[in-house]
């Protein structure tokens, strides 16, 4: 087997034992994957773990790891967004989250565009938010979470 079909199967292992809740395994596999062939999503992936299991700086430094191996993945330009908020680093979080929405490969084009929204709506620009909440419902039509922010934001403006 070459190393990009075992570092797949690896990622797919380690998947699973993030979803099942065994973290330490998830965390063993991915770097398990990443040596086999480093990919931005097992790096992004390890990093979502470590954010499960609190350790947000490792978290930031995989999602740092991913982008340099892949820079147009938008997953953790989104992902370093939202643990910076998470944080309340809620300025340090902005420009991470609009390279996110302008990254060319992202299966979640709503994810970067909600957090966004919650930047704004934290830091009460309350227009700037209802927009940022209204893409993410353009962009994943029905979407609720963003549904129900701009209901929230409306009923504020008014």
């Amino acid at each position: 087997m070459d190393g990009r079909a075992r570092a797949a199967e690896l990622f797919q292992e380690a998947y699973e034992a993030q979803m099942r809740g065994d973290l330490r395994e998830a965390v063993r596999l991915y770097e398990q994957s990443i040596e086999a062939q480093p990919t931005a999503e097992a790096h992004t992936f390890l990093g979502w773990t470590w954010s499960f299991l609190g350790d947000l700086d490792r978290a930031i430094e995989c999602c740092q790891h991913a982008i340099a191996c892949d820079p147009t993945f938008g997953n953790p330009y989104n992902d370093i967004g939202a643990y910076l908020i998470e944080r309340g680093a809620l300025d340090e979080a902005i420009p991470w989250l609009q390279r996110a929405k302008l990254a060319p490969r992202y299966a979640a084009p709503e994810y970067p565009r909600f957090n966004l929204g919650r930047v704004y709506a934290a830091k009460e620009m309350l227009s700037a938010a209802l927009r940022e909440f209204e893409e993410a419902a353009t962009v994943r039509p029905g979407y609720e979470p963003a549904l129900r922010a701009i209901a929230a934001i409306r009923v504020r403006l008014n």
